[in-house]
């Protein structure tokens, strides 16, 4: 019984898991975190964009 205690305590096979898993969701939450930051710029330029094309004339007959 106390072997297989010291096996238990002493295996690292699920460590790496555990890494990537804490990791992955860093990294998950650092995109969302930016994606809040730069979304309402993001979107000004869009309506501005649209504006400026709205404005636009285009011809459509060949001179």
């Amino acid at each position: 019984m106390l072997n297989t205690i010291k096996t238990f305590s002493a295996d690292e096979s699920g460590a790496v898991t555990v890494d990537w898993v804490v990791l992955t969701a860093a990294l998950v939450g650092l995109g969302l975190a930016v994606m809040g930051v730069i979304s309402g710029g993001i979107q000004d330029l869009s309506t501005d964009i649209n504006n400026v094309l709205l404005q636009d004339n285009i011809n459509t007959t060949f001179p």
